[in-house]
C-alpha cells in the first residue's frame, strides 16, 4: 500500500548492507526535502512528543493529502523524508490505513531507533493520521 516514492526508497536501502549505510541515507533524504517555509514553523504546526521540534504543515489538494515538514535535528529530518515518501500524495481516506510502523520495519529502522527517536515518529505519524481525518471530516 506504500507510494511509489516509498518503494523506491525501500529499495535503495536493500542494496545499503549495515545500519551506518541506512542512517546516512535517511540523513541525505532529509538533506534533499525541499525547505519548509520559515512563516509556517509555528506553534499550530508543531509535533508535541518529540525531542526535536518538529513541525508538520498539512496541505490538501483534490482531495489528496500533501504536507511539509522540517526539523531542527538532521536524522529526524530525514526521518520526515520517509513519511513524506509514504504519506505525501495518498487520498485522505487512505491515510488511516498505511501502517506506518510494518513500512518503516521494511526499512530496518525499528530496532535502530532510540526509543526517545520512536516516539517521536509515533507521533508525527499521529499527527499525519489526525490532520487527514480532520480533512476528511470537513
Amino acid at each position: 500500500m506504500a507510494t511509489e516514492a516509498f518503494e523506491e526508497i525501500a529499495e535503495d536501502f536493500a542494496f545499503l548492507d549495515d545500519w551506518e549505510a541506512r542512517y546516512g541515507h535517511v540523513i541525505e533524504l532529509g538533506r534533499a526535502m525541499a525547505p519548509m517555509d520559515e512563516a509556517l514553523k509555528v506553534p499550530a504546526t508543531r509535533v508535541e512528543g518529540c525531542m526535536s521540534q518538529v513541525w508538520l504543515h498539512p496541505e490538501i489538494r483534490d482531495g489528496r493529502f500533501h504536507f511539509q515538514g522540517d526539523s531542527d535535528a538532521l536524522i529526524v529530518r530525514g526521518l520526515i523524508a520517509l513519511l513524506h515518501a509514504l504519506y505525501d500524495g495518498v487520498p485522505v481516506g487512505e491515510v488511516a490505513g498505511i501502517d506506518a510502523q510494518a513500512e518503516l520495519a521494511r526499512l530496518g529502522l525499528n530496532d535502530h531507533l532510540s526509543a526517545q527517536r520512536s516516539n517521536g515518529l509515533r507521533a508525527m505519524v499521529e499527527r499525519i493520521r489526525k490532520l487527514a481525518a480532520e480533512a476528511e471530516a470537513a
